[in-house]
């Protein structure tokens, strides 16, 4: 390995952990609890981390929970937006998470179809 190929990873590893800590203006939230995991919670995550690498986001968060005594909607996904209502995403899979970085995430624009809850 050269010096080259270290600060490459280096720089992968700190955009990983940038979207997995701190403060940021947006915040996502993907349950993994037993149930989540079971439903394919993780590579949900993946897909939303790796959509998010790939947009070149910023200002964006990427944490986990617990259990939302939801179990049936599993894997899901809350995605709070400053100033906007927190929106639940319900049987997210990666193709769904995807969609949900574009259109939500990054664009403002909530997807209706895959929304099982929000709060008024």
């Amino acid at each position: 390995m050269n010096v080259e190929e270290l600060k490459r990873i280096r720089e992968k590893s700190q955009k990983e952990m940038d979207l997995r800590s701190g403060e940021k203006a947006i915040k996502v939230v993907v349950g993994m609890a037993t149930c989540g995991i079971a439903a394919g919670a993780r590579p949900v995550m993946a897909a939303i981390k790796d959509e998010l690498a790939k947009q070149n986001a910023k200002d964006v968060s990427v944490t986990q929970s617990g259990c939302a005594g939801f179990c049936e909607q599993e894997p899901l996904v809350d995605v709070f937006r400053p100033g906007e209502t927190k929106i639940t995403y319900g049987k997210v899979n990666p193709d769904k998470a995807r969609k949900i970085v574009v259109e939500h995430i990054l664009g403002g624009r909530a997807v209706n179809e895959f929304i099982f809850a929000w709060e008024k």
